[in-house]
């Protein structure tokens, strides 16, 4: 994966977004193809699990006292689909049963049974699905769970990070790393949903702990596991979660009104590549390309067209389409978003307002 700032190797950027896998064994399903994120399409999870850290974590006696807080909290999915049986992870976010996890987890379920970690098994059933965000609610008729604190603050890189999931049917398994990095982009070759602003960390997660808890040192929930790099990608550890600020807010909206909210810009972006840069005579190879314009949408009033370049989107450098979706994933309808544009006009600066997604 790419740095977050700084040259990338095209190559290997090709490479991870070949290569990265969605944790969920029962992944599936794919975006709405409703304009700013890209084409219709999903990775799916299909590599055995991750290879050993290289080095073992450093002992830390806070560990045992934090899984007992915590486990209790985390669930296994298993889901009946049409292409079979699959499984994942959860976490019991609020009160009344209800759970938190990955929308690749429970996309195509037909049938969705939670396990505690205690053995007992119930019937859940999925209330809410945000797939842009990949996440999603699943709710089981219990009011004793207990349910874990997600963290209000971010976390810091280089403090304790416990994975805990169900990674290929072993039920709370605990890995335990570190935080390795902040607000990570992952190539996507313009799928979606595109996977942005993300926690990266060496714990140790597999196929199956999608939609498991990524943990601190106070116990606290700092993220939702949701992706790693195999070591097809010459990778050794280093796996994702959406932060628990992203949690927090997706899980209100769903719990309130069925629906996330999130700015719409109105076009198809894809990467620049060599190619497409040498045929329009630019000397760089970084920005996201505008594909396509929707009619009447914030874009198209803003003047934006195909084969215009997007360089910078709110004073931050866009090297590659990951950039463009997490200026608006942290974005709200009506914000107002400056874009730094290459056109045949030269350089531009323009100023769109964005609206709530159709």
């Amino acid at each position: 994966m790419r740095p977050p700032r700084g040259r990338r190797r095209a190559g290997a950027a090709a490479i991870v977004a070949g290569l990265l896998l969605v944790l969920g064994a029962g992944c599936g399903g794919g975006g709405d193809g409703d304009g700013d994120e890209g084409n219709d399409a999903r990775v799916t999870a299909s590599a055995p699990a991750t290879t050993a850290r290289a080095t073992p974590p450093a002992a830390d006696e806070r560990i045992p006292a934090i899984v007992d807080r915590v486990a209790s909290s985390v669930v296994a999915i298993l889901v009946d689909t049409p292409q079979g049986q699959g499984e994942g992870s959860g976490v019991v976010i609020r009160e009344g049963g209800v759970i938190v996890t990955n929308a690749h987890v429970v996309g195509d379920a037909q049938q969705v049974t939670v396990a505690l970690r205690s053995g007992e098994r119930m019937a859940g059933r999925v209330v809410a699905s945000d797939e842009r965000g990949d996440l999603a609610l699943v709710r089981v008729d219990r009011d004793d769970l207990p349910v874990a604190e997600l963290a209000e603050d971010g976390p810091v890189v280089g403090e304790l990070a416990i994975a805990i999931g169900n990674p290929l049917g072993f039920e709370s398994t605990v890995t335990a790393g570190i935080v390795s990095g902040l607000h990570r982009s992952v190539p996507s070759g313009g799928l979606t949903p595109a996977l942005v602003d993300l926690v990266q960390t060496d714990a140790a997660i597999s196929p199956g702990n999608s939609g498991g808890a990524l943990v601190d040192g106070s116990g606290r929930i700092i993220g939702i596991n949701v992706a790693y790099i195999p070591p097809q990608a010459r990778a050794v550890s280093i796996g994702f979660a959406i932060p628990a600020a992203e949690v927090s807010s997706v899980v209100d909206q769903l719990l309130e009104t069925g629906r996330v909210d999130r700015a719409y810009l109105g076009i198809v972006p894809g990467p620049l590549t060599a190619e497409t840069a040498q045929r329009l005579g630019l000397t760089t190879e970084e920005g996201a390309v505008v594909l396509s314009v929707e009619p009447g949408s914030p874009a198209a009033r803003a003047g934006l067209g195909p084969g215009d370049i997007i360089v910078a989107a709110g004073g931050e450098r866009v090297e590659q389409v990951e950039d463009l979706y997490a200026a608006l994933r942290r974005r709200d309808p009506g914000d107002e978003l400056e874009l730094e544009v290459l056109s045949d006009g030269g350089r531009t600066t323009v100023t769109v307002e964005l609206a709530a997604r159709p």
